[in-house]
């Protein structure tokens, strides 16, 4: 999240409010937009708070912010940003006590902001991303479309949906492979290796009904964010790993040759529009150096 600076940049603004203030008194205030005294009190914990995010000072950020939300609850940024210093706080991947508290804090206070701004684009798009470093993953779908509701051309909550259906979908697949004896580097489809009893048959039958809807949604997904743009080479190695997980689940060889196919043919155009993008952007180098 970029803080913009000059909105809050208070330092001759301060100086000139209170000589406002000596001079006009509470007209003059309420003509700069300050209701009174905390409500300028809380403008400067504000710009505090910005000068201490911007050096990643977050800690000290939290608490400025915390100052000027308390000053002013009619602030709507200090409650923003409060969260937003919460969140960087926070340290994916490490599930010690502490350290979900600081997420559990940063998620209550985006969903505060919310009560009073349901489309805050901000609080929803940083519930979704927590939710994901947490590795909470329906929670940050659901949130990651809750984005979509308010930015519908918004290609990184398609692009996220998709790596999370990737993810729910992979683990399972290689969990009944491993249980058939199957390596992960063997081929597939699973249909078709070896002879499958009734039970590994019925079996294949459920994992199946779990996982392949899960690869459509999330081919779907990454498809509408390569229609937002076109280059979207992540996109298209997501695309490319959904196609192999669906494989695996066809029903004979050729459909599983004709889904490997597909999948080569997106490794191939994410490449394309890699050494594509590389070189237009060593051409633009070039171009700004001369």
């Amino acid at each position: 999240m970029k803080i913009d600076k000059k909105v809050y940049v208070i330092g001759g603004i301060v100086v000139g409010a209170l000589l406002i203030v000596l001079i006009g008194g509470k007209l003059a205030l309420n003509a700069l937009g300050v209701k009174n005294v905390d409500s300028l009190k809380a403008r400067m914990a504000l710009n505090r708070g910005v000068t201490a995010f911007s050096a990643a000072n977050y800690q000290i950020a939290a608490r400025h912010f915390e100052e000027a939300s308390t000053l002013d609850p009619e602030l709507s940024d200090a409650r923003v940003y409060l969260a937003y210093s919460t969140m960087m706080q926070y340290q994916p991947g490490f599930d010690y006590p502490e350290n979900v508290a600081i997420a559990e804090k940063a998620l209550d206070g985006f969903k505060d902001v919310l009560k009073v701004d349901p489309a805050n684009s901000t609080a929803l798009q940083s519930i979704a991303s927590l939710y994901f470093q947490m590795k909470k993953m329906e929670d940050a779908k659901d949130w990651h479309q809750k984005v979509l509701d308010v930015l519908p051309e918004n290609k990184e909550s398609y692009y996220t949906i998709g790596v999370i259906c990737w993810t729910q979908s992979y683990e399972p697949r290689l969990e009944f492979r491993a249980e058939l004896g199957m390596q992960q580097e063997d081929p597939g489809p699973i249909r078709t290796r070896g002879r499958l009893n009734r039970n590994q048959r019925e079996a294949l039958t459920e994992v199946a009904g779990e996982v392949v809807p899960l690869i459509d949604q999330g081919l779907e997904s990454l498809e509408k964010a390569i229609e937002i743009d076109p280059d979207y080479d992540d996109a298209m190695a997501y695309v490319n790993l959904l196609y192999r997980e669906k494989a695996d689940f066809a029903e004979n060889n050729s459909d599983y040759d004709d889904l490997l196919a597909q999948a080569d043919e997106w490794v191939q155009r994410a490449l394309d529009t890699r050494k594509r993008k590389a070189e237009e952007s060593t051409i633009e180098t070039f171009t700004v150096d001369e």
